[in-house]
């Protein structure tokens, strides 16, 4: 075969190559956005790192539960605090910056991120001395978090009492500096979420450390059921 007709089979060889590298690059440039928001669900609460899953192999169990926000019956400044199930939702959070009061789930997975706010079961239950860790979603139900100011009041209701926070330190941090959601002797709330940021993940998170103010055990739980 001549030089000449080598050389004029060169590109119909490679015309296919290039294509399928082209369509290769296309593909991976549009899984980008897909891939971040995964990945934001997935380390939201790089809290994964303190949850516990759940025991058994059955798959996650939501129990969507009612929810007592107007409890009439007489309270107490001291009580137990009652540990839900992992996926039970057991908590809601007022606050007046936020549009609605967000549902709180007990673990960390992507499907609890998408009905509420996620927290760590590797930390303490509300009402309980220790570092209560709950997260969200930017784009959801802590869109709002960023506008919370020092000395804003946190009102969290369960069913066994209503608890209420002062916010006492803003915070920004990355994944790898866990101090504010790690245990802690000092009773206290840490609300986060991601930093919104328009091109897709980040590794930063924004949130709040929040005090007790006051602590409202409901004396008849059952009455609060």
């Amino acid at each position: 075969m001549s030089t000449k007709k080598k050389n004029e089979l060169i590109p119909h060889i490679a015309a296919p190559f290039f294509i399928a590298a082209i369509c290769a690059a296309v593909v991976a440039v549009a899984m980008i956005k897909p891939y971040d928001k995964l990945k934001m669900y997935a380390d939201i609460a790089f809290m994964d790192k303190l949850k516990t899953d759940p025991s058994d192999d059955s798959g996650l169990v939501i129990k969507d539960n009612d929810i007592v926000t107007e409890h009439s019956g007489e309270t107490s400044a001291t009580g137990e605090a009652v540990r839900p199930k992992f996926g039970e939702l057991y908590a809601l959070i007022k606050c007046d910056v936020f549009d609605v009061d967000v549902p709180v789930y007990w673990g960390s997975k992507a499907e609890l991120l998408e009905k509420g706010a996620c927290q760590s079961s590797g930390s303490v239950v509300i009402g309980t001395e220790g570092n209560a860790v709950i997260s969200a979603h930017v784009d959801t139900f802590f869109a709002n978090l960023s506008k919370l100011k020092k000395d804003d009041i946190i009102t969290v209701n369960t069913n066994y009492g209503e608890f209420t926070y002062k916010v006492t330190e803003l915070v920004t941090f990355g994944t790898n500096d866990r101090k504010y959601v790690v245990p802690s002797k000092e009773t206290k709330l840490t609300l986060y979420t991601c930093k919104k940021d328009v091109l897709g993940s980040t590794d930063q998170r924004v949130g709040v450390v929040c005090t007790p103010v006051k602590s409202a055990f409901y004396t008849d739980v059952k009455e609060a059921e």
